[in-house]
């Protein structure tokens, strides 16, 4: 009896420690998942063709559950193979039962008693997915320095602009009068309208892709040579500059659509798969909403100060640095929305998680804030370098110093699509990776897959660019018809603002699309097994590894050059 009283009250004080050790795992997970903001992320309730499992509040996140293990095993990424993690509670299960000294316990008390010694792989893949770490901290620095004196050049300009009206000459005076007489208003109405025409490609992608996409192609390039005619019909040799340019664009435009016919339907597919999860968060485009509405106050300051601009020294010096200040500021805006939806649906993707918008939009503002900044001044000039590199794997002849020149260039294009891309956004959102760490991940989960060709050969990106120069286009041919009407010498220069504030407006408002779609790619590729994924990039795979679908992807290096 004696024995057996003593035996009980080991056991009893086992399970009270049992149960403080499962309180203090759940408070830890809870403070992780608040990410020192005070947010949580609930994890979804239902999962595609599975029965609804309604977790209660100390389940949701617990990783001293095995039932919240079990359930998100399709979907946990980095979670050890059943093999491994048997072996690894195999040891400590003996402890436990050497400890306790009673007959073999049943099942149930078996996984009672593991339970808190096996939560170190699930938290530290929890930890990996709320790092509290800055991100590329010194091109944080250089931005938030590059706000600090862009806030002071412009409050400056601007003071100067007021003291040319109050205390400069009379020809001061009448220049500065002009400007805002027949300049502001017409750059105002550009930012409005080109905000709402962000709102409705947007909106239009997002509920008719299969019709927008092949629209957007031709109407960006109706869009772009009606403004380049309407420019050249304005006869005077600034316009006809601008109007030149336009049409060029316009032809390249037309040939770009022409090339890519064949891939429209898959890019159409894959943008209607990917958009499915954006009804189950209300609120996603809540930033985008301030995004825009932070540009355009900032645009509004920043018009202003190009005015003051003209009461001081080299005006064009320093407008042409107001431009390139705006469009690395819009371009960290963009970039912002993007990490913000690339969270929200990644975490959806990887792990079944319902995210808080908030949470993850006051994340993108200052851990992954440094990322955004580095990337918005690699990722265009790389998209750029893109677009070369398809043009010298055009190049074809005998000439062997253009094939030399070809193989020097695209073998930079290897080094920098491996080193910096686009998708690298979803796993600095995810994981809290810097920049130049989350491109060569994504792109080695690209390799592992056998992906390369599907992604080099992705639209998406072109479709967002396009929509962007179609609403610059827009905005070119109000506002240059306006222009000419009231004041004919400045057609020229507010139509390149207004085609410039055009297309940054609306690149803002196509991140989330955009951010949709490279979570699809890069989550599929991390996880390809995923219930929430189908068969669309498995049966892509299959017809090119066929030679059954055509594809134009990102050249590489050739063969002929690799073989050397």
């Amino acid at each position: 009896m004696g024995a057996t009283e003593h035996v009980g009250q080991r056991e009893s004080v086992g399970s009270e420690e049992r149960e403080e050790n499962v309180e203090k795992e759940e408070q830890r997970v809870k403070d992780l998942e608040k990410g020192e903001v005070g947010l949580e992320e609930k994890v979804v309730e239902s999962y595609n063709n599975l029965n609804e499992f309604h977790l209660s509040r100390l389940q949701r996140l617990n990783p001293s559950n095995p039932l919240r293990i079990a359930i998100n095993a399709s979907t946990r990424v980095g979670t050890p193979s059943p093999s491994r993690f048997s072996q690894a509670s195999q040891p400590r299960s003996t402890a436990v039962n050497s400890s306790t000294r009673a007959a073999t316990p049943s099942p149930s008390q078996f996984s009672q008693a593991s339970q808190p010694r096996s939560t170190p792989t699930p938290q530290q893949s929890l930890i990996t997915l709320n790092s509290t770490s800055y991100t590329n901290k010194i091109s944080l620095f250089l931005f938030l320095l590059h706000m600090v004196v862009a806030v002071g050049l412009v409050c400056f300009l601007i003071f100067k602009g007021v003291q040319g009206f109050i205390q400069s000459s009379d020809t001061v005076k009448r220049a500065e009068k002009k400007v805002l007489q027949f300049f502001l208003p017409q750059v105002e109405a550009a930012s409005l309208l080109s905000i709402t025409l962000a709102f409705t490609w947007q909106k239009a992608v997002r509920e008719w892709p299969r019709f927008m996409v092949p629209f957007i192609l031709w109407s960006t390039f109706i869009m772009t040579l009606s403004a380049g005619i309407l420019l050249l019909c304005f006869q005077k040799p600034p316009t006809d500059g601008v109007g030149v340019c336009f049409i060029f664009f316009a032809i390249g435009n037309g040939l770009y659509a022409c090339w890519v016919t064949q891939r429209i339907k898959f890019c159409c597919k894959v943008l209607i798969k990917a958009l499915e999860p954006v009804p189950k968060f209300h609120n996603l485009n809540q930033p985008t909403y301030w995004m825009l509405g932070a540009g355009f106050i900032w645009m509004s300051l920043w018009i202003l100060a190009v005015i003051g601009a003209l009461n001081f020294y080299l005006p064009a010096l320093i407008i042409i640095l107001l431009v390139l200040s705006l469009a690395w500021t819009t371009e960290v805006m963009r970039n912002i929305a993007n990490l913000t939806v690339s969270r929200v649906i990644a975490l959806y993707y990887l792990r079944g998680m319902q995210s808080n918008t908030q949470f993850c939009f006051q994340r993108a503002l200052t851990k992954n804030l440094g990322s955004a900044s580095l990337g918005s001044l690699f990722v265009p000039a790389i998209e750029a370098l893109r677009i070369v590199a398809r043009a010298l794997n055009l190049l074809e002849g005998e000439d062997e110093f253009m094939f030399s020149c070809a193989h020097c260039c695209l073998g930079v294009m290897e080094s920098i699509f491996r080193h910096g891309n686009g998708w690298a956004y979803v796993q600095i959102a995810a994981y809290g990776k810097g920049f130049v760490k989350a491109s060569q991940d994504t792109w080695e989960l690209f390799q592992k897959q056998e992906m390369e060709a599907i992604v080099d050969s992705d639209m998406t990106s072109a479709i967002c660019f396009l929509t962007g120069v179609c609403s610059g286009s827009i905005c070119v041919i109000v506002v240059a018809a306006w222009t000419y009407k009231v004041h004919p010498s400045f057609v020229a220069t507010v139509s390149l603002l207004a085609f410039f504030i055009g297309y940054l407006m609306t690149r803002i408002a196509m991140a989330l699309p955009h951010a949709c779609v490279s979570c699809y790619y890069a989550c599929y590729a991390e996880n390809p097994d995923n219930r929430l994924f189908d068969n669309t990039i498995k049966d892509r795979l299959g017809f090119i590894k066929a030679h059954r679908d055509v594809i134009v992807p990102t050249p590489r290096i050739p063969r002929r050059f690799a073989a050397r």
